[in-house]
């Protein structure tokens, strides 16, 4: 897949999609990432990208001339269509659902912007949603664009060494991801759980759900809510929520009662 940055410092992208599975989805050829800065599209011995905002206030706004050729040249730059997206506190929450979409396209372009927004009327023209990492303001949006970036690059066939990864990653199923251990076996910490060393996988595999359940009862219940729980699952929870000693794991790493709060 092809992901195309828009931004004013498109050395940022690149560095941060130089490591780990990024680089490595890379090195496999299974993205291309592509920095393009609107500054190379501008007019003028000083190129300038921002004005002042009509009404008044604070901050700049950057222009809509720049950017739009720079669109225009990202398109050019290959034939398969793109999507754009603005990333913008004001947008749609990314959730691992909008990642796995965003994973099976071919190609989409990320636009960053800086200071106080883009121009109202290039995004009306040109971007086709907007996207936020949540409900705060960044300097820019190149943060927010290297999230989506790693997100996606990730669940790309073969860019994690053991595809499973993935799939057993937190909100791939709406629920939270269950509590992992290594070695050593015993710590002054505490010790890995019997069953995690019991070598029967159906039972290993049933706590790991229980505990999958149990916590995003605890720290998500918006998403057991939403989730579409089979009997089985409901019955699990309600197992967890009465366990005794040992069989549930809280958000400190202990085992035992959940806070009263929780309930």
């Amino acid at each position: 897949m092809r992901i195309d940055v828009v931004s004013l410092f498109p050395e940022f992208i690149a560095q941060c999609a130089a490591f780990g599975v990024v680089g490595r989805a890379g090195e496999r050829g299974l993205l291309s990432l592509h920095g393009w800065n609107p500054r190379d599209h501008a007019e003028g011995n000083y190129r300038r990208v921002d004005d002042r905002p009509f009404g008044g206030g604070p901050g700049m706004v950057m222009l809509i001339d720049p950017l739009r050729a720079c669109l225009r040249a990202v398109r050019a730059a290959d034939p398969r269509p793109a999507r754009v997206i603005y990333m913008s506190p004001q947008g749609r929450p990314l959730d691992q659902a909008k990642v796995r979409e965003l994973a099976a396209c071919e190609r989409f372009v990320l636009l960053c912007g800086r200071y106080e927004g883009v121009d109202e009327r290039l995004l009306q023209a040109e971007v086709d949603e907007e996207l936020s990492i949540g409900d705060y303001v960044l300097s820019g949006g190149e943060l927010a664009a290297a999230v989506v970036v790693d997100a996606v690059a990730r669940l790309q066939d073969g860019a994690l060494n053991d595809a499973e990864s993935a799939v057993q990653d937190s909100f791939e199923d709406g629920l939270l991801d269950c509590p992992h251990y290594t070695r050593p076996v015993e710590h002054e910490l505490g010790t890995v759980p019997e069953v995690l060393m019991s070598g029967n996988h159906a039972r290993i595999a049933r706590w790991r759900r229980m505990q999958s359940l149990g916590r995003t009862w605890l720290r998500r219940p918006d998403l057991v809510d939403e989730a579409a729980l089979t009997p089985a699952d409901r019955a699990l929870l309600e197992e967890w929520k009465a366990g005794p000693e040992g069989v549930r794991v809280l958000p400190d790493g202990r085992a035992g009662e959940p806070p009263e709060q929780a309930e």
